[in-house]
This record gives structure tokens, sequence and C-alpha cells, in this order.
């Protein structure tokens, strides 16, 4: 079957919108037009690809298989067209690039790259974006973000994507500076005080859950979870708690002496931290020239 002419732009991104957020409400909204205009602008798509796209479940918009399908294909072709008009005007002429950036990037590694990158591209927006690992990914493969910086996904999240190593980031147990218990048993410690952990589906909790079983700890109840800077440091701040968490998410508050790092004797509480990206896809100035900055300040860091 040939696209219908009739098919236009306006009509892919309304729908690549509604997949992503899966209501009308807050699409119309963020578009500044109604909701029954988006809704016949997707009824419109839909009658012109002879196709069903979504399944209407109470206020949700769920894709069927079909719109699985035409999702992949139509958010491929919209990052096609966006790099065409990039390419055309290099770093020149503004644009936006998005990026994922994962907790342990987050406070140190970014923000440096950020201020390189305005200062070679000043007139390209980047547009962060954080939030869980699994969240990033999906927005990796759907096209709503170009990179993610953080640690390297599992393996069974790699099909389509590929990882370029930076560095290896420690898991950290740390704590405020003035800990009570600084210089007793690290296992005396973790079973006497507070525990915060990352959540459940952080990468990092598997090597943490895998340390404390090695130990016999894993009746260790947590008190809290997380990997969030403000949370874990407020926390610890006002407590004896102890809180395992990537090195590079607290390294400045290490650096400054506002908290410590328990020696665990562990050299496999570490993992690679990198870009991760789709392994096909139309070249674009400034995601390269995004990579390249990344690549030197670690290698500035590290030599």
């Amino acid at each position: 079957m040939i696209m219908h002419p009739a098919i236009k732009l306006r009509h892919i991104r309304a729908f690549l919108d509604i997949a992503a957020s899966g209501t009308l409400t807050a699409v119309a909204r963020a578009q500044g037009i109604t909701q029954p205009a988006l809704s016949r602008t997707l009824a419109e798509l839909e009658d012109l690809l002879g196709a069903s796209l979504f399944l209407r479940e109470k206020r949700r918009l769920i894709l069927t298989d079909k719109g699985v399908l035409f999702r992949q294909h139509a958010a491929a072709a919209l990052q096609m067209l966006q790099a065409g008009a990039e390419a055309l005007h290099p770093l020149g002429h503004g644009g936006q690039l998005r990026v994922g950036v994962l907790p342990t990037a987050a406070t140190r590694l970014f923000p440096r790259v950020a201020l390189r990158f305005r200062q070679a591209a000043p007139k390209v927006t980047l547009a962060v974006e954080t939030g869980p690992h699994s969240h990033l990914v999906r927005l990796l493969r759907d096209g709503g973000i170009d990179l993610m910086i953080g640690r390297m996904p599992a393996a069974n999240d790699m099909a389509g994507l590929r990882f370029e190593h930076l560095y290896e980031d420690q898991i950290a147990l740390v704590s405020a500076a003035a800990h009570p218990m600084l210089g007793q048993p690290v296992a005396q410690a973790l079973a006497g005080c507070p525990l915060i952990l990352p959540p459940a589906d952080a990468l990092i909790r598997r090597a943490v859950d895998e340390y404390l079983l090695a130990r016999n700890l894993t009746s260790l109840q947590p008190a809290f979870e997380t990997a969030a800077l403000a949370v874990g440091r407020g926390i610890l701040a006002g407590s004896d708690a102890l809180w395992f968490i990537s090195r590079g998410v607290v390294e400045e508050e290490l650096d400054r002496g506002e908290l410590v790092q328990w020696q665990t004797g562990a050299g496999f509480l570490s993992g690679a931290v990198g870009m991760t990206r789709r392994q096909a896809g139309p070249i674009q100035p400034s995601l390269e020239l995004l990579a390249r900055l990344t690549n030197d300040i670690v290698a500035g860091e590290t030599s």
C-alpha cells in the first residue's frame, strides 16, 4: 500500500505525542488545540492508513499491534526529517538536542559537558530528560531522546542500541561525615544503622544485593529506597543512615567533605558508564559534537 498523499506532518506529530502520553487531553493542551480537533486529526490518520492505531480503554489510549508497528516507522521518519533540517545548517541555526541523563552522570559529568557544548554550539538548545533507566531507555527507543548518558543498560535492553564506554564508576557506601560509627566494621554499621538502597529497578541494585548476600546481610530491611541526590543527602544529614549509591551521584559532596565513603572491600561494586544511542539513524552534527566533547572531558579527567 502506498502512503496516502493526504497524510501530513501534523498527523504524524499528533500520533506520536498521543502514543507517548496515552491521553488526548494532555496532548491537546500541550499543542494548544481543542480535544475534539485532536481527536479528528487522529481519526483522519486512521482513515487514511486504513488501520486502527489505538484501543480506547476508559480514558487511556493503548496502541494496537499495528499502532506499535507504525510508531516505530513514524518515529524514525520524523528523526530523519529533523536530522535533514539540521544538516542544512549544522550547529549554526538553532535546533534542539534531546539527552537523557541518569543520576550517576547528572551531578558532575553532564553539567561540564553541557557548559562546554553551550560554548561550541550556542544556538542549539540542550533538552535534558532525567529519570530511571527504564524510562530513559524507552524514550531512546521511541525517539523521545537522541542519547542517554549513564550506566550501561542490561544485556536484554541493548537490542537496537549501541553503547560507548567512558569510564568505570564505583558503587559507594556513604554516610554523613560525622557518623557515630565511623571506624567500626562495615557489617556492624550496616546491621545497626538505617539503610538506604537504590530502587529495586535501578541498574546498581543487583550488585548491592549480591554484596549483602555475600556477607549474610540479606535480612536487612532498608529504611529508604532512592537514587535521588537531594533526598539521600537530606536523609544522611539528619540521621546516621548509610547509603549505597553510585559514586558519581555524590562525588561533589565527597570532595567537599560533607559525606564520607566507607571501605566495603568489594571490587565488583562498580559498573560501566557511557553513552547509549540507537544503532540505526541519521548523523546529527549536534549529537556527534556532544559525544566528542563528552569523550574529551572524560579523557581530561582520567589522564
